[in-house]
């Protein structure tokens, strides 16, 4: 069985929506998982250049599963231990919580392996 290894990253501007519901921070961060195919989600890195603590999170089929809260002009490294199974069919993406008004840049790298 062959693994193909995927990442959702760059760097990308951002005026905050609140906190009520995740923005869409870019469209290139969502990934289709193919059908027959098994997605893993394995480690988050993300820095956050605003003045205000702002969360990053990964949804799948538009419901939160993991959350990364970043400080204000600050970094995470989450390397997750607890890997699930992205079935194919299932959409994976990247959202914002931020306080409205707030602006910045977020950097993201989600690390994926898919087989």
């Amino acid at each position: 069985m062959s693994s193909q290894n995927l990442f959702l990253q760059g760097i990308y501007a951002f005026e905050g929506a609140g906190l009520d519901s995740p923005a869409t921070i870019h469209e290139d961060l969502a990934h289709d998982v193919p059908d027959g195919v098994v997605n893993q989600p394995l480690y988050f890195r993300g820095g956050n250049t605003s003045s205000e603590l702002v969360t990053v999170v990964l949804l799948r089929d538009g419901r939160p599963v993991r959350w990364f809260p970043m400080s204000a002009k600050g970094s995470v490294n989450v390397p997750l231990r607890v890997v699930e199974d992205v079935d194919g069919g299932s959409r994976i993406e990247l959202g914002l919580f931020a306080p409205v008004g707030v602006r910045g840049s977020v950097v993201v790298d989600l690390g994926m392996v898919e087989h």
